[in-house]
């Protein structure tokens, strides 16, 4: 972990000169949803007008991405790097499959208070900084999934954070919508003489869905069921959250405050298509002897499959930024970008860079904000890690230009099937602009690319210090689907 400096250095010249003033930043992150989810990106049973609304008087992505799971997007987002060189790839606290085909790298369950964060970056320009809502990126005193602590908060860069949320709120009610989004509000309201970095990190649409019963009725009423697939609870989130929007854009308007602030939309990974029942230990032995379905929530169509897969519907994200003067209104940018990019893009935005020693792995995404050709570079995920509620097997991903590789480290799951199945491991090459919804394999007439793109994926790993999983010593088919509690180590394991 890189230990970071007490400062981050003011930027000269190129940054500071593309931007007259520096702006407000308001950064929405959502939990758990896929592209297709708004109206803007084409869902057809719900009108998201007020996040619509960015999109028409901004920039929409239509290839924007994140990590396929919750804590490996929130370690990206605020460090600048991938799961590869911040050693967050797993979901938090821990959890294992001990006798799977091959064993995960260690990996860490804590964000360090020594890593440098964006919220410090913009702290160190000058800005009023906090964390509302989600956290779910340390297991210790300084925070849990709900919430970064008051008392740690200045650890990691922020000046404030959301009062503490009541209990079960993230399973109940509206899961905190109105009260975070009245949190943002308030602090964005505080002090207009100083510009301000608010991370409001909703917990909705992530599981247990829960919404407003009138609007529940409201969709049931149009005919979508309660449960299941394109569920009329899912549509009613969507539409409280779509109000949550429309009140903190009315806030900057009512603040004077909406032509000097950017306002960033981003989820933290795909749409929950598919769940499965965790396999669990019943008599020594595998309970049930397959993955099972749990549920079903949203299709992510055209994209195949949804969170926790390394496919387009796991990773590819809504991603929208009005920021006025800027962005073209109503502009469509098909430029690849990821959530690593929102570090070097915010403090390029702010005039601040990290401190020496600190590697951001994103690029600043400034010229793409003003609808300008950004130059191409590939893009990387590292997932080395078993979650079987999703299907998720430890593997690794490169993108370069329209072409994606997936590389399963040792297992495969077939996510088409009405039960997951484990296969062999493989390497898939898809067209992503001629197959976005990667149907057809192009492995093996590909070859070659195929293993050159490998090749540089697996530089790209080694040059970042991690470690691609290794046979696992413990294997057992037939508990291979078993899940335990803790990291893959000899104290956790039960015989």
């Amino acid at each position: 972990m890189t230990r970071r400096s007490l400062f981050a250095f003011p930027l000269a010249g190129a940054a500071l000169s593309q931007t007259s003033t520096r702006p407000n930043v308001l950064l929405v992150l959502v939990d758990d949803m896929g592209q297709r989810a708004l109206s803007c990106y084409g869902n057809p049973h719900v009108q998201t007008a007020n996040i619509d609304r960015l999109a028409r008087e901004g920039m929409r992505f239509t290839d924007a991405y994140a990590t396929p799971q919750c804590t490996p997007t929130r370690a990206t987002l605020l460090t600048g790097q991938y799961t590869a060189r911040n050693r967050m790839w797993h979901v938090i606290p821990g959890y294992s499959h001990p006798w799977a085909r091959v064993e995960e790298p260690p990996y860490l369950e804590n964000l360090d208070r020594r890593v440098f964060t964006v919220a410090e970056g913009m702290k160190s320009a000058g800005y009023r900084t906090a964390c509302i809502g989600k956290w779910h990126l340390n297991t210790n005193n300084d925070g849990n999934y709900n919430t970064l602590k008051a008392e740690a908060a200045v650890h990691y860069g922020f000046d404030e954070v959301g009062a503490p949320p009541p209990e079960r709120e993230t399973s109940t009610g509206d899961k905190g919508v109105d009260r975070l989004t009245a949190e943002a509000i308030r602090f964005i309201k505080a002090d207009p003489s100083r510009p301000f970095f608010c991370y409001l990190a909703h917990h909705t649409t992530h599981g247990p869905l829960v919404a407003p019963r009138p609007l529940v009725e409201k969709y049931k009423a149009k005919g979508l069921p309660e449960s299941g697939e394109n569920n009329a609870v899912l549509m009613a989130c969507l539409e409280h959250l779509d109000h949550s929007v429309g009140r903190l854009l009315g806030a900057l308007e009512d603040a004077g405050m909406a032509g000097r602030t950017a306002v960033f939309f981003v989820a933290d990974n795909g749409g929950v298509w598919q769940r499965f029942h965790p396999v669990r230990v019943s008599g020594g032995k595998a309970s049930p002897p397959r993955l099972e379905h749990n549920d079903f929530n949203f299709s992510n169509a055209p994209f195949r499959a949804g969170k926790g897969a390394a496919y387009e519907g796991g990773i590819r994200v809504p991603w929208l930024v009005r920021w006025p003067g800027v962005t073209p209104p109503g502009s469509v940018n098909r430029t690849p970008v990821h959530v690593v990019d929102l570090m070097p893009t915010l403090l390029a935005m702010a005039g601040a860079r990290p401190p020496q020693g600190h590697v951001m792995d994103g690029v600043n995404l400034l010229p793409a904000l003003r609808n300008r050709t950004l130059a191409a570079r590939p893009l990387f995920w590292y997932m080395p890690f078993y979650d079987l509620r999703w299907g998720a097997v430890p593997a690794a991903i490169i993108r370069e230009g329209d072409f994606k590789l997936i590389e399963s480290f040792g297992d495969y799951v077939d996510l088409d099937r009405n039960a997951a199945h484990i296969l062999e491991p493989r390497l898939e090459l898809y067209n992503l602009r001629q197959d976005p919804g990667e149907r057809e394999d192009l492995a093996a007439a590909m070859p070659e690319r195929v293993r050159a793109m490998r090749e540089r994926l697996r530089k790209w790993i080694a040059g970042c210090g991690a470690a691609t999983p290794k046979p696992n010593p413990r294997f057992d088919p037939e508990r291979a689907l078993i899940e335990q509690r803790g990291q893959l180590s000899a104290p956790t394991l039960r015989p």
